[in-house]
């Protein structure tokens, strides 16, 4: 029995239908960005009955597509996620990815570097996260925070952080020059979004380990976070790392834009198993 078969041929694999337009929430390399061109609060025409069983369909489609990814071991795939605080990064890797083989996913964080990694260039201690043949890396935060968080608190002078826009342009090159499948989720909420979870944070007993003081101080930057972000985007969404921005003021509706996303990215890459054992339909198991 020959197994190398495209996916497309597999009676659990037929290629899913996009039930949105994604080049909505696409930024289009070399073109001006406004974040007010994206509603935070948007839901699409959906019902979140309908899109929470949408989420759950293509949440099953994904994990097959993961373990056909590790299967082959071709392919890699880098997931970045970005957003203020309380934007929902961790909820959206706990949703999103329900269900696939922790095997074949890693998770990189990045918070505040360590002595260690401020001893070196700013992207060594992204590079070494960055994701081997079969496996998807998702990064909470990433190489973008030296080009935000460097930037609104002036932690280091603007003729040095403003060269990294184009470092990272490279950085990024090189992996999908090598190979790599970059997706870039930008979470959008809305000012008064954050207030409520933040609120949220504080009135609900099992949230409270999630308050941080430090992010109502981040929260007097808004306006200067906005506006590093939407350079962020402008400079750095490329053909082959392109960003989306997800409107994120309703989970539900974020958890759906984002499943289509990956899906349509992951068979785009129209993966194949590798091929059977040779005599395997001969073998009977005594």
């Amino acid at each position: 029995m020959d197994s190398d078969f495209p996916v497309g041929t597999f009676p659990t694999a037929i290629k899913h239908a996009v039930a949105m337009d994604l080049s909505d929430y696409l930024v289009a390399p070399g073109k001006k960005v406004s974040l007010d061109d994206w509603d935070t609060d948007a839901d699409g025409g959906w019902d979140r009955d309908e899109a929470e069983q949408r989420t759950a369909e293509l949440n099953e489609r994904l994990e097959e597509l993961q373990e056909l990814l590790y299967a082959e071991g071709k392919h890699k795939v880098l997931v970045v996620i970005q957003a203020t605080d309380t934007g929902g990064k961790d909820g959206t890797i706990r949703h999103v990815f329900d269900g696939v083989n922790p095997q074949g996913v890693t998770v990189a964080s990045f918070k505040r570097p360590t002595d260690e990694e401020l001893a070196h260039d700013y992207l060594w201690r992204v590079h070494r996260h960055t994701p081997k043949n079969g496996e998807i890396a998702i990064f909470n935060r990433s190489h973008y925070e030296d080009v935000l968080v460097v930037r609104v608190h002036d932690i280091v002078p603007e003729k040095r952080w403003s060269r990294r826009y184009d470092h990272i342009i490279n950085f990024e090159q090189l992996l999908a020059d090598e190979g790599t499948t970059i997706v870039k989720l930008f979470l959008h909420i809305s000012k008064d979004e954050q207030r409520e979870r933040l609120q949220a944070r504080i009135d609900t007993p099992h949230k409270n380990w999630k308050f941080d003081s430090g992010d109502l101080r981040e929260r007097e930057h808004w306006d200067d976070y906005q506006e590093a972000f939407r350079v962020m985007l402008e400079r750095t969404s490329t053909d082959d790392a392109p960003w989306y921005v997800i409107p994120a003021d309703r989970k539900w509706y974020r958890n759906l834009v984002i499943s289509e996303i990956l899906v349509d990215a992951l068979e785009r890459l129209d993966m194949r198993y590798p091929p059977a054992e040779e005599g395997i339909a001969e073998i009977v198991v005594e």
